[in-house]
């Protein structure tokens, strides 16, 4: 068997990547199964540093492949925020909730047209050498203008997807991880599934 590691300690996260994965024979571990590792600050500016950062950190450290996302909000009428900043959207003492309520706060004045907004998801895949490879998932929807649903976790109570004719929040798991960003992401990484194998023939 084929091991990766994703640099995460969400079981809910790491799930995703099992399930995808399992069909070609790939084990997943996460960082609960490396307590040495400590936080990996997120100092990029971009998705794509964020997620280069946790997955080269991880790689170096264990000499494993290695793979990490970074992922949040884009807000149009907010010129692209939360952004990078979106899990701490509302200050060091976020938390859901808040963060939710300074999004509504912000676009309080903005008419539904113009509140259109996209989830983005950027995963990076790196070895021990250094090389790292980046796959990216998007969907789009709009910020409504009251939390409904209590599926998901961050901003899925606010995020209306039009063709559902609901919030992300009120989507059963199973239909979330057919269609959210990551799962886009996954997607674009199971169309390299050979390049990935190869990648962890190598290590």
């Amino acid at each position: 068997m084929k091991q990766l590691v994703i640099a995460t300690a969400n079981p809910g996260k790491a799930k995703e990547f099992e399930e995808m994965l399992a069909p070609y024979g790939i084990t997943i571990k996460t960082l609960a199964d490396f307590p040495e590792i400590g936080e990996i600050e997120e100092t990029g500016t971009t998705f794509a540093e964020n997620a280069a950062l946790k997955a080269e950190t991880v790689a170096k450290q264990i000499g494993e492949v290695v793979i990490a996302d970074d992922s949040g909000l884009m807000v149009d009428a907010l010129d692209g925020a939360p952004g990078i900043y979106s899990a701490r959207y509302a200050g060091e003492a976020h938390n859901d909730a808040k963060n939710n309520e300074k999004l509504l706060n912000d676009l309080q004045n903005v008419v539904e047209e113009a509140r259109t907004a996209k989830f983005h998801c950027t995963l990076a895949v790196s070895s021990p050498t250094g090389q790292t490879d980046f796959y990216t998932g998007e969907v789009k929807g709009i910020i409504a203008t009251a939390p409904s649903g209590s599926n998901g976790f961050g901003y899925d109570p606010l995020f209306y997807l039009p063709e559902y004719g609901t919030t992300m929040a009120n989507l059963s798991p199973e239909e979330k991880n057919k269609i959210s960003h990551r799962a886009n992401a996954l997607k674009r990484l199971a169309e390299n599934i050979e390049k990935l194998l190869a990648k962890i023939g190598e290590k």
